[in-house]
């Protein structure tokens, strides 16, 4: 039996902000979907790929 992915909220989501991010882990590599549509799929990237994104996004004012 197959547990379902636990998906996390950012902890930079806020109430009505309309800006809603989850991730989880899947099968060794990182999902993120809107939190507000869950139902409409999700991104899979490698952890690779994951931090690059973060990286990314840090740097960006």
């Amino acid at each position: 039996m197959t547990t379902p992915p636990y998906w996390r909220k950012s902890s930079r989501s806020g109430g009505d902000e309309g800006n809603c991010v989850e991730i989880a882990a899947l099968n060794g590599h990182i999902g993120i979907r809107d939190s507000k549509k869950p139902a409409a799929g999700h991104l899979t990237l490698t952890h690779k790929h994951f931090t690059s994104l973060l990286a990314h996004l840090a740097s960006r004012p």
